[in-house]
């Protein structure tokens, strides 16, 4: 009987310590319990919080309930807090610069991040595309060129420029930042009919589309993480930001559709750093026209030279243009209207929006606007 007692407990022991080896692990080890601690830290925002200087009222529970999972779902992503971390020493300067020159609240830079993380390319199921995520239709009415050859959604300086001029005239008509940023993200017609079937102008009361309630909220959640991210763990040094890229400005006249890598020869550089810096551009030739390009700091010393040896080489290998197929007899003035394109108005009446741009010789980098005289030759 001893014996019998001595292997079942020798058996005990080897099923424990096998159980201990191969067993299964509880669930809350998956992660580190700083990691836990740090997100319920994150939780407990004792401090005053605004967005464009009107407070976010954490005193209610359902707006704190909403909040806190707002800025817990971002910290559980700490890969993309640290890359919209590293952005921001690129972009955010020209950004904050450009608010302030408008008298725009510093917050709405925080916008940026969340619509777009940065990025120029992104585009949403909607149509919406670019840092500010424009979609197409408030784009061209707040100026940007949207063609099959450009889309300056993607160009931070005429976006940015649009986006403040749209927000401000949203502010004109709600009277709240808060508001206004609804009303970019959802639609001013959509924001409206709400507060006048609900009869509230508080954003925090209002009933919206689920993006919307989330999307300002999600906003603040930003500010408080990049404003102190070293509250949140995020310890970067100088170094890791990246830096905001150097450019020079070369101007580029072009007697017909001309290929990208031309100009990318000429400013000593590769056909894909010339479309990086300039993400606006569609494509792989550049249409008839003028345009400022940005090219790499140095890249412009002796750029017009070279441009102009390497046009002259590709040109002497063209096959001869075909006879123009317009006359200059059947010319027509048009006087743009607010919503025009030059794609927009090139459809109209038939023609090529490289024929609009030759006839009136038009810079494409700078946007018609409504009540500009436009010859047309039928």
């Amino acid at each position: 009987m001893r014996k019998l007692t001595s292997i079942l407990s020798a058996a005990a022991i080897l099923f424990l310590f096998l159980d201990g080896l191969f067993g299964a692990r509880p669930s809350y080890a998956a992660g580190p319990p700083s990691n836990i601690q740090l997100l319920l830290a994150a939780a407990r925002i004792n401090d005053p919080l605004d967005f464009c200087g009107e407070p976010v009222p954490l005193n209610d529970p359902d707006v704190k309930e909403r909040f806190e999972k707002e800025i817990i779902l971002l910290l559980n992503n700490p890969a993309q807090v640290i890359l919209w971390l590293k952005r921001t020493g690129r972009y955010m300067p020209y950004i904050e610069k450009t608010l302030r020159e408008n008298r725009a609240p510093d917050d709405l830079k925080y916008t940026a991040v969340i619509e777009s993380s940065l990025l120029p390319h992104i585009g949403s199921h909607a149509g919406a595309v670019g840092y500010w995520q424009f979609i197409r239709s408030t784009g061209v009415n707040y100026g940007l060129t949207i063609d099959r050859d450009f889309d300056d959604r993607r160009n931070l300086t005429d976006s940015t420029l649009a986006a403040i001029r749209y927000y401000k005239d949203l502010y004109a008509e709600f009277r709240s930042w808060t508001l206004a940023v609804a009303a970019y993200n959802m639609g001013e017609a959509g924001l409206r009919r709400r507060i006048e079937e609900q009869r509230i102008r508080d954003f925090y009361k209002l009933y919206l589309p689920q993006e919307t309630q989330r999307h300002i909220l999600k906003i603040a959640a930003v500010k408080l993480i990049l404003e102190n991210p070293e509250k949140f763990g995020y310890h970067l040094n100088p170094e890791d930001y990246y830096a905001p890229i150097p450019t020079d400005v070369v101007h580029v006249s072009c007697p017909d559709e001309t290929p990208i890598r031309l100009i990318a020869e000429a400013a000593g550089v590769y056909f894909k750093k010339i479309k990086d810096l300039n993400p606006e551009i569609r494509g792989n030739n550049m249409p008839l026209g003028t345009y400022s390009i940005r090219v790499p700091s140095g890249g412009a010393n002796g750029f017009s030279k070279r441009y102009a040896r390497l046009l002259a080489q590709w040109e002497a290998k063209k096959p001869e243009p075909k006879s123009p197929r317009v006359s200059k007899e059947k010319k027509i003035i048009y006087v743009v209207q607010r919503g025009d394109s030059l794609g927009r108005i090139a459809g109209r009446f038939g023609v090529s929006v490289a024929d609009l741009v030759r006839w009136n010789r038009l810079d494409r980098r700078n946007p018609i606007h409504p009540g500009q005289q436009l010859a047309i030759h039928r």
